[in-house]
């Protein structure tokens, strides 16, 4: 039994984000499958099918909420700059630049 979940699991992993679409599609009560990403789509299968849902690793941020930080952060530096806060200026400099490493590696 917990093979089998593992083994439902793991193809759900495997699957093109196209595939998973279809798969999300047929789950009754599932609103909302094309604005999904991979990530979401797994998230909802597994929850229709009663698979546990996996653990992101730690430190693991979704692109979207790394986006998201990403132009927030840049307008507090135009704020900054507007002020002539100038290690506040390289501080956000510096983090915005960690931030769209981790971006890059991420996709």
């Amino acid at each position: 039994m917990a093979k089998e979940k593992a083994e439902k699991e793991k193809q759900l992993e495997e699957m093109t984000a196209k595939d998973l679409r279809a798969k999300a599609l047929e789950v009754e009560g599932l609103t909302g499958v094309k604005n999904m990403n991979r990530e979401e789509m797994i998230a909802a299968v597994k929850k229709s099918q009663g698979l546990p849902e996996s653990k992101p690793k730690k430190g693991a941020m979704p692109m979207r909420d790394m986006k998201a930080k990403l132009h927030e952060l840049r307008a507090q530096k135009q704020e900054a700059k507007g002020g002539e806060d100038r290690k506040l200026v390289d501080a956000l400099r510096r983090k915005i630049s960690r931030l769209k490493k981790k971006t890059r590696k991420t996709a």
